[in-house]
């Protein structure tokens, strides 16, 4: 069985080029290289810095991160503030000479960047990446949809990593949050057909019992009991302003919660020191799961708050 791992690129993209094939691409992309006992694929959130939103989804798709660097700007503290947030410390760093490694370590400072480790070039990038192993988690099946098409002749298509358990040609599944149970009419991974596919793995998946039009990335695909859809009023654990965003969170704003690959639109209400989300639609989540506030339109950060999901 092939190892897969799944690896974020920031920063400069044109490192993806020297790293794999180029493949599915939309607002993010994915590079794919094959070996004799690795499947690496490597995910790049192609329309940041103009938005915030497919940085987070990428992050959270992702077990590593590559940060390509060629100057320290905002859009360079805006990724630390988001790693830092999700507590993502795997990592390598690979800057240009033209970046003062002093200011660069001052911004990782106490962050989990700083746990990164710096590479001088390409060639040492890829050695380092050979030496990554995937852990396999067992459990209940977890997979949150990235990616769906129509396919001709074929039907409704999705694409995602199996982020806990394993999967089977011919399971009958739930899908979250329409409460639809689905049929896996076939696997593939990596364009080869595939009869059973495990946690950490890129599938393709076609599937009966649902439309395409009906899907939405971060949608999830499980087993069991351990997801949740919640209600529209959600209280949550740990709540705190990133405190780089200087203004005031309002009960009179509309920001976005990221959880996991969803993006969902949200008013925050604090009442008697507890805080609670308003949401437009419920989100799928898991007991503790982390999330993050994002203000689009913010001219500092648009990270503006972290917190977990009960």
């Amino acid at each position: 069985m092939l190892e897969n791992l799944n690896i974020a690129v920031l920063g400069d993209y044109t490192l993806l080029e020297n790293l794999g094939k180029r493949g599915t691409t939309s607002d993010i992309s994915l590079y794919d290289r094959k070996s004799r006992d690795k499947i690496i694929t490597y995910i790049a959130p192609i329309s940041f810095p103009d938005k915030i939103q497919s940085l987070i989804q990428v992050l959270n798709m992702t077990e590593f991160v590559i940060l390509n660097l060629k100057s320290l700007d905002k859009y360079f503290a805006e990724q630390v503030i988001a790693l830092d947030s999700l507590e993502i410390s795997s990592g390598f760093i690979l800057s240009s000479y033209e970046v003062d490694t002093i200011k660069l370590n001052q911004i990782i400072k106490d962050t989990s960047v700083a746990n990164f480790k710096f590479i001088d070039n390409i060639d040492s990038l890829k050695i380092e990446i050979d030496k990554l192993t995937s852990q396999q988690k067992d459990g209940d099946l977890i997979i949150p949809i990235d990616h769906s098409f129509d396919v001709k002749g074929v039907g409704t298509v999705i694409l995602g990593v199996i982020r806990q358990g394993k999967i089977n040609v011919y399971d009958k599944l739930k899908l979250l949050p329409l409460n639809r149970e689905i049929l896996v009419k076939s696997i593939q991974i990596h364009d080869d057909p595939a009869n059973v596919a495990f946690s950490n793995t890129r599938v393709g998946l076609s599937l009966k019992g649902v439309s395409q039009e009906e899907l939405e990335r971060g949608d999830i695909i499980c087993s069991g009991k351990e997801i949740k859809v919640s209600s529209l009023e959600l209280e949550v654990l740990n709540f705190s302003k990133i405190k780089y965003y200087k203004k005031e969170i309002t009960e009179n704003q509309n920001y976005l919660i990221s959880v996991g690959l969803q993006i969902k639109p949200l008013r925050i209400l604090v009442q008697d020191s507890k805080v609670k989300l308003i949401l437009e639609k419920p989100v799928v989540y898991y007991s503790n799961q982390k999330f993050i506030i994002l203000k689009p339109d913010s001219q500092s950060t648009r990270i503006i708050a972290k917190g977990r999901l009960p």
